[in-house]
């Protein structure tokens, strides 16, 4: 018992020891007083004089030596030194244009996870939905009165475009300057506010919200209120906000689109005349494409890379990407034909000029701006991105949640609402924990940024997740409708999300590459506490000042790296019992330890691979991939505990939480053993497999009673519903191809007992439903129903006939081609053209 009990107590200092990073010194004490302990016999609890052997010279043989390390010379020559000159060339290096955008970005709470040891009150801090009341004024005002006015059927179908009348009303209520400061006229909203606008406007029209979202996200009235000139602000702020400018931005091109520092788009400082006199400019030349509202707009932000070679600027030749701000009425200027993306109707084409020449205070902050266009954009896009795919993706499943809850309970198959069967129950529950859990990513993402941060790893996992989920909810929509989804029409909810989907996948950054080469291989060196300070520490030319720098940081990696291989064991072996929780945590707190435990297994596979592939990490991007997909389901469970703490923990909703956090869970454990199944070097996912898995791949996805639980819920009328689709546009106007739904469904619920009688009727055979028989008619006449049921039952009758049905068209209504082409007769007159009668 006593050789136990000695064990035991030696293997919990071992943990203790590296868990709590303790210094060399201590290592040092604590393997002499071990070796000591076993000489002795005190194990055994028979004390004697002490023995040596085999172990008990190791024993000393270690702790002198980590003894010695204690001296900086000696740890300086024998410890840093060696691994300074071997990670040199191993480590990655960091291109310019990567270090810009590394450093263009905040890291918060992304780091937490990277740390392994996240500090609860970090996230808790991050404010809950919060409006002003302006704010709140507006979305209830302005954006829910512009929601009625988008009817998408016309905009995607019959104009294939914005119609005047939206583009009116977006510019007379300020919709285009949300960002844009008071001070400049713009409305100054938060955020948050923002994410809401666009959500709202998304989940009416998507076509609609696209006018909006564009000037209020990476463009041009950002970058001028950033970085831009007094003057240009003074001049071109306040007629964004106003309407008087629209804008767009060309970054993308046909050999840059990902790559967008790879431009081939260039200008040259030169001088020439403009407004006839001799004045310093840029002769530009560039190919864009994917632009959105070129086609409409009035100032074009052209992103280009600039060249001085006669060092006119006195910065040598390559000046670097720089940003520029040019009327699309400036002579030379070339806006193209439009583009049709996915057979969407927001306006979006092409731009292209050659030998364009232009003032240098065009540069968007004048010249001293030159060559700065990269860092301005990543530090706009870090903030950008996490506002306006995040809030349409999250607007989108919670819009074709309700849609669906509605439908699934209206629609019946075999006697049953098709929502209570299990075969829809699976995707149902699908949207309903996509709906949850990317508004609660939503919302605290909006708030990060509302207190002024950037979030840039954030931003490009929260985009790729939400775009992809949308998707994923949208496909899972089209299943449940069936025939009633596919059939496009004016009463078709979902084909305008569905068309618009594969823009939001590829729009910001190709979800692919966002996934493999920028969440976590870029998300390492910008989260990791000690890895971009060795990188820069051995990038630095001085090698005086790179090495201690090393040192500093080689030692606390060499700590982290030692508490995360022995953290994630001990909390991976006790389960998660003994991981951290925040105060208060209520019914949550084992789902928070869970988190705290997966952190731990996270911190340790992501050192371990930064570490280990080093320069290789670019190209293993099946790799890098995975581990974005473990980050990601990390931040969405912070999130979806966040919510259910600032929505005020209502118990009706624990049930859902417990859902999700099962299955991110799962979903994490599964993305962290296909890293180490996957991984490059062999040994290292073999070694690494039982301290993150040591009793095998044991969590399972959230059962099937628990996915039956939740849908039930959402199929029911209430405030949980409404909680999980907030903030989108509803109504319950049965002339509203939405509102109908609505309508219809708390007519259903009504009449089911009266519907209950009907149904046995007609299975006893005592009632007939056929076409040629009235059998609402014939139950009343035999007592089946009363007078007041029959007639509540023939309204649910013809409403669930309108809410199924799906809308055909005449081939001269459809067609665009000509009468002859079709075969018509030549007298035929076809339908006025509805661009013309607009």
């Amino acid at each position: 018992m006593a050789e136990l009990i000695f064990a035991l107590l030696s293997l919990a200092a071992l943990f203790a020891l590296a868990m709590n990073r303790a210094p060399l010194w201590a290592w040092a004490a604590a393997i002499a007083v071990f070796t000591l302990s076993l000489q002795m016999g005190l194990g055994s609890g028979h004390l004697h004089a002490p023995v040596f052997n085999v172990w008990a010279v190791l024993g000393w043989l270690a702790a002198g030596g980590l003894f010695a390390l204690t001296f900086p010379r000696l740890k300086h020559d024998y410890v840093v030194m060696p691994a300074y000159r071997a990670l040199k060339g191993a480590m990655p290096t960091i291109s310019e244009t990567e270090r810009q955008a590394l450093e263009a970005g905040t890291v918060g709470w992304d780091a937490e996870l990277f740390s392994g040891t996240p500090d609860w009150s970090r996230l808790r801090r991050v404010s809950p939905i919060t409006l002003t009341a302006e704010e709140r004024a507006f979305l209830d005002g302005p954006t829910e009165e512009l929601c009625r006015k988008l009817n998408d059927w016309r905009i995607r179908h019959e104009l294939h475009d914005v119609p005047e009348d939206v583009w009116r009303f977006v510019r007379d209520q300020g919709f285009l300057g949300m960002l844009i400061s008071k001070e400049h006229g713009g409305l100054g909203f938060s955020a948050q506010a923002q994410s809401l606008v666009l959500g709202k406007i998304s989940s009416r029209s998507p076509d609609g919200v696209t006018i909006v979202m564009v000037p209020n996200s990476l463009g041009p009235g950002e970058l001028i209120e950033k970085y831009g000139t007094e003057a240009q602000k003074a001049h071109y702020l306040p007629r964004l906000a106003r309407g008087d400018e629209i804008p767009c931005f060309a970054l993308t091109g046909p050999f840059s689109g990902s790559d967008a520092a790879s431009m081939r788009d260039v200008g040259v400082v030169t001088k020439g005349w403009y407004e006839g006199k001799e004045t310093l400019g840029i002769e530009l030349t560039w190919d864009k494409r994917y632009i959105t509202l070129a086609p409409n707009a009035t100032l074009l932000g052209l992103a280009f890379r600039l060249f001085d070679p006669e060092n006119l600027l006195g910065r040598g030749e390559d000046v670097g990407i720089t940003l520029a701000l040019i009327p699309t009425d400036h002579p030379g200027v070339e806006i193209g034909r439009r583009h049709l993306p996915a057979g969407a109707a927001f306006p979006n084409g092409p731009t292209s000029g050659k030998d364009v020449l232009v003032p240098i205070d065009w540069i968007i902050g004048g010249k001293e701006r030159a060559g700065q266009g990269w860092r301005m954009l990543m530090s706009c896009l870090a903030a950008g991105r996490s506002i306006s795919l995040p809030a349409t993706g999250a607007a989108g499943a919670k819009s074709l949640l309700r849609a669906t809850t509605a439908y699934a309970r209206i629609r019946k198959q075999f006697n049953l609402p098709i929502g209570y069967m299990e075969g829809v129950e699976e995707p149902l529950a699908r949207m309903v924990e996509n709906a949850y859990g990317l508004e609660a990513a939503r919302a605290v993402t909006a708030s990060m940024v509302s207190a002024g941060e950037k979030p840039a790893v954030i931003s490009a996992l929260l985009k790729y997740m939400s775009t992809d989920r949308m998707r994923q909810s949208v496909n899972d929509a089209l299943d449940i409708h069936g025939g009633r989804g596919i059939c496009d029409g004016p009463s078709n909810y979902i084909q305008g999300a569905y068309q618009m989907v594969p823009v939001g996948i590829t729009v910001e950054g190709a979800n692919i590459l966002t996934r493999t080469l920028i969440t976590f291989a870029q998300g390492a060196l910008r989260s990791h506490p000690y890895l971009f300070t060795e990188i820069e520490a051995l990038q630095d030319p001085d090698q005086d000042l790179g090495v201690p720098a090393f040192e500093r940081a080689f030692d606390g990696h060499v700590a982290f790296t030692v508490s995360n291989i022995f953290g994630a064991l001990f909390h991976n072996l006790t389960l998660g019992a003994f991981a951290s929780a925040p105060p208060n945590a209520g019914p949550t707190r084992r789902w928070w330890k869970q988190l705290a435990r997966a952190s731990r297994s996270f911190a340790l596979v992501a050192d371990a691979t930064v570490a280990l592939l080093g320069g290789g990490l670019k190209v293993r991007q099946k790799i890098t991939g995975r581990m974005a997909d473990a980050l990601t389901e990390l931040y969405l469970l912070s999130c979806i505990l966040k919510r259910y703490e600032d929505d005020g923990c209502p118990r009706a909703d624990l049930k859902l939480v417990d859902y999700c956090a099962e299955n991110c869970l799962y979903r994490f454990d599964k993305a962290l053993a296909g890293t180490l199944d996957n991984f490059p070097i062999r040994w290292v996912g073999l070694i690494m497999r039982p301290l993150v898995f040591p009793y095998g791949f044991a969590r399972n996805p959230a059962s099937d009673s628990a996915g039956k639980a939740i849908v039930r819920a959402a199929l029911q009328p209430g405030e949980f519903r409404d909680r999980l689709t907030r903030d989108i546009f509803n109504t319950d106007d049965p002339s509203d191809r939405v509102g109908l739904l609505e309508h219809t469904l708390i007519k259903v619920i009504a009449a089911e007992d009266a519907d209950k009688k009907l149904e046995r009727a007609i299975r006893k055979g005592d009632v007939h439903r056929y076409y040629n028989n009235d059998w609402i008619a014939e139950a009343e006449k035999k007592g089946v129903i009363n007078e007041d049921e029959a007639r509540m039952l023939a309204e649910v009758r013809d409403l669930t006939a309108r809410v199924i049905a799906v809308d055909h068209f005449d081939l001269a209504d459809v067609s665009h081609r000509q009468p002859a082409e079709r075969g018509a007769p030549a007298d035929f007159a076809p339908p006025k053209d509805p661009i013309a009668a607009e």
